[in-house]
């Protein structure tokens, strides 16, 4: 397990997008930090979340490329499975997400985002997104900090 799993390990992990966009099109240097966090997942070792916004931000690249073997994999990634909870975008988290845009000055997604990490119960947030700094409560976790050459 790789440094990132092991800085994970016994929090509840919120996966912003570009944690699955990195992972699921290889994107260096992030593949294998990335590779090590859904192993983690898959055997109990770490526990994450995700918005269901995650799979509408993951598949506008594979559909403007009419890449349909990418949309059918996020589609399968972005599912019910062990270690991952897909919360539904459901009123409470707008209103959240509202209050945390106005408050922070976050994008609307990135809000949606954060409103269910927090509604999720996560303790850690990862993501490449440096925006995410002005969230309060949750430890975040930059994948630029974790890039292996």
């Amino acid at each position: 397990m790789g440094a990132l799993s092991q800085a994970l390990q016994g929090q509840r992990v919120y996966l912003d997008a570009n944690v699955f966009i990195y992972a699921l099109e290889g994107v260096a240097p992030w593949t294998a930090p990335l590779h090590d966090v859904f192993v983690g997942m898959e055997a109990g070792q770490i526990q994450a979340s995700t918005s269901a916004l995650t799979l509408v931000e993951c598949l506008v690249r594979p559909f403007a490329l009419a890449r349909d073997d990418l949309v059918q994999l996020y589609r399968m990634v972005l599912s019910a499975r062990p270690g991952l909870e897909i919360a539904p975008v459901h009123t409470e988290v707008l209103i959240s997400a509202a209050r945390l845009r106005a408050q922070l000055g976050l994008k609307l997604p990135d809000a949606i985002h954060a409103a269910t990490a927090q509604a999720t119960g996560c303790t850690a947030l990862l993501t490449n997104d440096t925006g995410f700094r002005r969230l309060p409560g949750v430890q975040l976790f930059l994948l630029s900090d974790w890039a292996q050459a």
